[in-house]
């Protein structure tokens, strides 16, 4: 009697093939996720001789930035609205650090400072500029508005951002260095009526168009959109005191469709939304400092976690959805038929 041998051949189900591809896609996922995170951590060799120039350092996130890359080792230029506030930045920062008188919606103010800065950075160029400088402006339903309500927020956030890069760019360039744009989640979502979405919608059509033209010259161009923040920009005693000024001028009529307890009612409302605010500044100058350092800086940074869990992921719903959530949030008028 012979034996016989028997080989047993595994077959490949249907499942089975299924699971194995399941377990590799993952393993590739999880490989390219530790790849590109180790890719964004790799950062430039040395900052001690790379100047950044910041523009609104007076308060906020311009002043955090500005101490705080100064401490890092960067020689930076901070352009300041007032003499207080160049004084200020000036007590509490290194000798390394200069600052700047400059409105950004002066044009000649911003030749003048960018002569100096050329001065300044001599053959180096200037490696990083944050366009920081920003007001808020009336925040305030759109047919209360004129349209010298909506000139200043544009005037700084917009036509002074661009003129400052404009001006700015020849030094960038020479570099192969960093512009920084700081735009806001109101450049993704209009949340109010005024100026300042508009203008922060249309920093975000610069910043693209900048970005793609830059590159061949090797420049890279950023743009952060910071969340809600507690800072003086935002300061909700002063954005009340800007629609009563305006509330006292409307016409009866609007009055009476809006009704006379309105803007207490909306007050109330957005002390219900405060557990949105970040009031961590460092959130945004991280950003920043990702921009300026990393070997591969991202194109759009999100800051602050009402930025990344809500603003920024209803910015891509449908827009029935966007103003089912954002209506929500707004006061029942008194009488909107009373037109």
């Amino acid at each position: 009697m012979t034996s016989s041998s028997f080989i047993v051949r595994e077959r490949t189900t249907p499942v089975t093939y299924r699971r194995k591809m399941f377990f590799w896609l993952l393993a590739l996922l999880i490989l390219c996720h530790f790849l590109w995170n180790y890719k964004r951590q790799l950062k430039i060799a040395d900052i001690t001789d790379k100047y950044i120039f910041i523009t609104g350092c007076d308060t906020g996130f311009g002043n955090l930035a500005a101490r705080t890359f100064d401490k890092k080792g960067f020689r930076v230029i901070a352009a300041c609205l007032t003499e207080s506030g160049s004084k200020a930045l000036k007590a509490e920062t290194s000798e390394r650090l200069h600052t700047v008188l400059l409105d950004v919606t002066d044009p000649e103010n911003v030749k003048r400072t960018t002569q100096w800065v050329k001065d300044q950075v001599g053959e180096k160029g200037l490696w990083g500029l944050i366009n920081n400088a920003g007001v808020l402006g009336v925040l305030a339903p759109t047919d209360w508005l004129t349209v010298e309500d909506y000139r200043e927020p544009i005037e700084v956030n917009l036509f002074g951002l661009i003129n400052v890069t404009l001006n700015m760019l020849p030094l960038v360039k020479k570099a192969r260095g960093r512009v920084i744009n700081v735009s806001s989640i109101g450049g993704r979502l209009a949340f109010c009526g005024g100026g300042y979405t508009l203008s922060k919608y249309a920093v975000e059509g610069f910043n693209d168009s900048l970005r793609r033209d830059m590159k061949a010259f090797g420049v890279h161009v950023s743009c952060i959109e910071p969340g809600l923040f507690k800072t003086g920009l935002a300061d909700p005693l002063k954005t009340t005191e800007k629609k009563l000024a305006i509330w006292k001028h409307l016409s009866p009529d609007i009055k009476q469709q809006y009704g006379e307890g309105y803007i207490e009612k909306s007050l109330n409302k957005l002390k219900g939304t405060s557990s949105f605010v970040n009031v961590d500044l460092s959130l945004v100058v991280e950003c920043m400092d990702h921009a300026l350092t990393s070997l591969f800086p991202k194109t759009h940074y999100a800051a602050g976690k009402d930025a990344k869990t809500f603003w920024i992921p209803l910015s891509h719903m449908p827009a029935v959805l966007q103003d089912f959530l954002l209506l929500k949030q707004k006061v029942e008028l008194a009488n909107p038929k009373a037109v």
